[in-house]
């Protein structure tokens, strides 16, 4: 068992990662840069030490600095998150020399799997329907311009998080659009390398969270629709997605541990499938890595995923079996950000100098890195928190989440409190049939609404 794990992160998943810890008796470090020194993941910890300035480069990427800190504090591993450094092999394998157990998966692995041409060629020779596309081969990417046409899709074979992602609808846009992807992609992924994807319109994005052990024992949880989203950044996930029948959820859950069960891969992953406007299921990437949304699933099935993460580095057997994994009601996760939605999802900073979130009442959860005093600063993401609720049904889920909505205060900055609402009204999602286009046709809409109050 882990004596003290150091939490290489920030925000709402370093407050999540320390409280997971605290629960199962293993101390906690976090590091933190100087503007996050009163934010509410630093007091979580046991300890907590400054890496670094406040740039992001120089504070939650230095990872000299953060390796250090692991050792001199006595860690025996790193927790990683999402973000930052958590797709980072070269971090993974710092770690393994050092002797710090990196809680996630293995440097191969994480590089195999997290090369997204690499993960699409590996999945199609399983014989699972894949985005037609290319490889990543450059004479490749030519001929597959010509055979599939526009609108196609340009995207980082090393990315993630939305960045080095082009959509282009024309010929003549294509190789101004290829040049900005592998310059985006070569500075935010050490890699060029890119990969086509055919667009498919009125798609509903559909992601499924699998975790396995050392032992090849895996498990697969329900299936979150994440199609409320803009680019490529979710706004709001639930599980499981309301316009999935029982059998398409069991072939998806066959497809995911196909994948796992002929990977050499341990710990949690996710894997991301677009269904279309036909109901045909197609596979776009795996993420090799916890995600923001593992919260939702978290809480429809009463499962802690975070608490698996660390029982399987320690070299534990999964505690569950599949048959544990049931279908509890209905999840719903909104992402409050500090940002203005009307003028373009500008972000706001400042002072949180008032923070309410209405936890009273059944099934509901917040998870937060902030706290009152806070400051939101300009350097990092600006995700403030993570609203979740769970009902008996959708009906009851959304009916909560609004109520949960409207009575969050947060002052001191700008949020998407009422854009999230917004969108929950809207009757694309009332009925469950919005697609990945539905937050950009609903924002004009709401422009709309913002400017005649």
């Amino acid at each position: 068992m882990f004596k003290k794990v150091l939490i290489a992160n920030r925000g709402e998943i370093a407050a999540r990662a320390a409280i997971a810890l605290n629960e199962l008796g293993i101390k906690s470090v976090t590091i933190y840069s100087p503007i996050d020194k009163d934010s509410l993941f630093v007091k979580l910890a046991d300890e907590a030490f400054c890496v670094g300035e406040n740039e992001v480069g120089s504070s939650y990427l230095n990872i000299q600095n953060i390796i250090s800190t692991a050792l001199v504090s006595g860690c025996d591993a790193i927790y990683p998150g999402y973000g930052f450094l958590s797709e980072n092999s070269d971090f993974v394998k710092i770690c393994q020399q050092e002797s710090l157990k990196f809680i996630g998966p293995g440097y191969k692995a994480m590089e195999s799997l997290g090369n997204k041409a690499y993960a699409r060629n590996f999945v199609n020779r399983l014989g699972i329907p894949v985005i037609p596309g290319s490889s990543g081969d450059k004479i490749e990417t030519e001929k597959v311009v010509s055979e599939i046409g526009f609108p196609l899709m340009i995207k980082a074979s090393a990315g993630g998080g939305g960045k080095g992602i082009r959509q282009v609808n024309s010929i003549e846009k294509f190789h101004e659009a290829l040049e900005q992807a592998q310059v985006e992609a070569q500075n935010g992924f050490g890699s060029s390398e890119i990969y086509l994807e055919k667009v498919i319109n009125s798609a509903k994005h559909i992601e499924l969270q699998f975790v396995k052990d050392q032992f090849d024992n895996v498990v697969v949880f329900p299936e979150r629709d994440c199609s409320a989203q803009r680019k490529h950044q979710k706004c709001i996930e639930e599980s499981p997605c309301s316009h999935i029948r029982n059998e398409e959820r069991k072939t998806l859950i066959e497809y995911v541990k196909k994948i796992a069960q002929n990977f050499d891969y341990e710990n949690t992953g996710t894997v991301e499938f677009l269904m279309d406007s036909k109901r045909n299921f197609y596979f776009m990437e795996t993420n090799a890595r916890i995600q923001v949304e593992h919260s939702v699933t978290e809480m429809l099935t009463g499962i802690d995923i975070v608490k698996l993460q660390i029982m399987i580095a320690e070299g534990k057997k999964l505690p569950i079996s599949q048959n544990d994994i049931q279908i509890n009601g209905v999840a719903i996760e909104a992402r409050m950000n500090a940002e203005i939605p009307e003028k373009g999802f500008n972000p706001s900073s400042g002072t949180i100098n008032n923070l309410y979130f209405p936890t009273q009442g059944m099934n509901v959860r917040f998870d937060t890195g902030v706290m009152q005093g806070s400051e939101v600063p300009v350097y990092y993401d600006n995700m403030l928190a993570k609203l979740i609720v769970r009902g008996t049904d959708r009906s009851n889920a959304l009916s909560r989440m609004q109520r949960v909505l409207s009575q969050t205060i947060v002052e001191g900055v700008q949020t998407n409190l009422e854009f999230l609402s917004y969108l929950l009204s809207c009757n694309k999602f009332q009925d469950g049939t919005f697609t990945t286009m539905f937050v950009d046709e609903a924002l004009k809409d709401y422009q709309m609404v913002i400017e005649h109050e």
